[in-house]
């Protein structure tokens, strides 16, 4: 692949939050592109990264003499590393509120950082930077979840029934960019080493953690398990650890964005925070990589590829939300009778339910969770997806439901309504 530079579609939205907004937060995983956008958004923008320790002594040092003798407008990088600033900016913000001052990046969720919280709480706009998308791969400002909130799917028939091609190659890669310039041999290669330097070097700036290999290993759990319910009880069982220990783990690797768990789905408000949480690697190619998968290993039948590509699926519309100027909410579906919807997508009181299934071919019971939805959610439903590998957009028996190929989400199909543009 080519090291070229991809868009990144979440830029109109920082533009517009440091016309307004003193702190500006763009947070993400380590090496996502958070550094790169930053420095794309203006020419006047002084850069200084905490990963530098001259810079991060001064600022621990004599953080309110720190800030002060900042330049007017500046990016501060990898500003995890140092909560002991937020006091000094806040201090700093409430004397010059001018809109832009500070646009700061982090590889931790600040948000989950106590002593950051009361800082930050109406003064910053926070935007979180996925990995790269396979629709930003491919350059492409057709956003399929756009599309999917603002009008009906209908059905697409392009000629006989068979299975597209790319879909592999799009799960295994991820979204990195660096990886993404590789062989997929030094890809993998890459994502092994990038683990290791995450567990090594940014755990300590969000939590106190005693055995790095115990993290390493349940890392290495929960992406055998990606897009299974979450159970930290049998995580800790398997690790011989106690639970408070196992989800003080799980924790981290959620500060640090390598994991994400989806809660569930229910009508009640309130009963959807007893049921259990899905848990999703967000990156598909270092999941891929920590489970062993190739490229190759895609028409493999003994290779449970099912689940890596559901984790994909639900990032890809996940980061596509993060584009939108609605706030969409997101979760999964299971009832008693085990029907399960792979992600509910809500926006307002208006329901989706997306399916994902590897097949290039659809049966008769497919789209059955996506009936019980409906049923559940009533006037509310609007319609589902059930993405699959084949090449036709298909019917299913529930109205307003469509087999869907999955390279939709990033390659545009002919549409006689009007596109909505994210360029």
């Amino acid at each position: 692949m080519s090291g070229q530079l991809h868009p990144r579609y979440l830029k109109k939205k920082v533009q517009i939050a440091l016309s307004d907004t003193p702190v500006v937060c763009l947070l993400g995983a380590r090496q996502c592109g958070k550094t790169t956008l930053a420095q794309q958004l203006d020419g006047y923008r002084t850069y200084l990264n905490f990963d530098d320790n001259a810079l991060l002594t001064a600022a621990r040092q004599d953080p309110t003499g720190f800030v002060q003798g900042l330049p007017e407008k500046v990016i501060l990088d990898e500003i995890q590393r140092i909560p002991e600033l937020m006091p000094a900016i806040k201090a700093s913000v409430d004397r010059q509120r001018t809109p832009g001052r500070f646009l700061l990046t982090g590889s931790a969720n600040l948000l989950l950082l106590p002593r950051v919280q009361e800082s930050l709480a109406g003064r910053v706009e926070i935007l979180n930077l996925h990995p790269l998308t396979e629709q930003e791969k491919q350059h492409n400002s057709d956003s399929f979840l756009a599309r999917l909130l603002s009008e009906p799917l209908s059905a697409r028939i392009i000629g006989e029934q068979t299975a597209i091609s790319g879909v592999a190659e799009a799960v295994c890669s991820g979204g990195y960019p660096e990886p993404n310039t590789r062989t997929e041999v030094r890809a993998r290669q890459w994502h092994q080493q990038y683990l290791k330097a995450i567990i090594q070097r940014d755990v300590k700036d969000v939590a106190a953690i005693r055995d790095e290999d115990e993290m390493l290993r349940i890392a290495q759990i929960l992406a055998y398990r990606t897009a299974t319910l979450l159970n930290v009880s049998s995580l800790s069982n398997e690790l011989d650890i106690s639970r408070e220990t196992a989800d003080k783990y799980l924790s981290v690797l959620e500060r640090l964005f390598l994991v994400q768990r989806l809660p569930a789905w229910h009508r009640n408000q309130a009963k959807r925070l007893i049921k259990s949480p899905k848990i999703h690697w967000v990156d598909s190619g270092l999941a891929t990589t920590l489970n062993g998968f190739k490229t190759a290993d895609w028409l493999d039948y003994k290779v449970n590829f099912g689940a890596l590509l559901e984790s994909f699926v639900v990032q890809q519309l996940i980061a596509q939300a993060g584009w939108l100027e609605d706030e969409i909410r997101f979760s999964h579906y299971r009832d008693k009778g085990q029907f399960e919807v792979d992600l509910v997508i809500e926006q307002g009181r208006k329901v989706w339910g997306v399916e994902v299934k590897k097949a290039a071919s659809i049966q008769g019971k497919d789209g059955a969770g996506l009936a019980q939805l409906a049923a559940q959610s009533g006037d509310d439903f609007q319609g589902g997806v059930l993405f699959y590998c084949g090449n036709n957009c298909l019917p299913l028996a529930q109205k307003n439901c469509f087999a869907v190929p999955i390279d939709w989400l990033w390659r545009s199909p002919d549409h006689s309504a009007q596109r909505i543009s994210l360029a």
